[in-house]
């Protein structure tokens, strides 16, 4: 198993602690020197805040744990193609780079909706790479809409 793989792999974990409490499964992890220094799955139903989404719940973990808002030599790593607003938290972050797992076909602002990383106006640039562990990201999220809709 690669780093990759083993960070998404952890992500996975989160998202699936996130089903149980009835939210997406989305995951997410922040890495820095091969440690992860934070944490997060969606949770904007449970703590009814509209931004808890699981890139931003796993950037202000990492803030804190760090002492900084500013996390330039840090990669997060999510199960779901981030979406604008988790775009926005990442650059204004300074995150070095956003691995992720699945495509967002609806509101993906990576690759699928549209590349907001790489809109020109921006004073700073996140690389970005999707597809580790795809299928076992998208099939935890069709799992889970299936079980909704009964």
């Amino acid at each position: 198993m690669t780093n990759d793989e083993a960070f998404m792999q952890r992500a996975l974990a989160l998202a699936r602690e996130g089903a149980l409490l009835g939210e997406v499964p989305v995951g997410a992890v922040v890495v820095r020197d091969g440690e992860i220094v934070g944490e997060g799955f969606n949770r904007p139903i449970i703590t009814r805040d509209p931004t808890a989404h699981a890139e931003v719940v796993a950037l202000r973990d990492a803030a804190q744990r760090l002492g900084n808002y500013r996390l330039v030599d840090c990669d997060l790593y999510v199960t779901l193609e981030p979406c604008l607003m988790c775009c926005g938290a990442l650059v204004h972050a300074r995150v070095r780079e956003v691995i992720y797992g699945t495509t967002e076909p609806k509101a993906g602002s990576v690759e699928s909706r549209l590349n907001a990383l790489a809109l020109p106006h921006l004073n700073y640039r996140v690389a970005a790479r999707g597809g580790v562990l795809a299928g076992e990201c998208a099939q935890l999220l069709s799992e889970f809409f299936r079980s909704r809709r009964g």
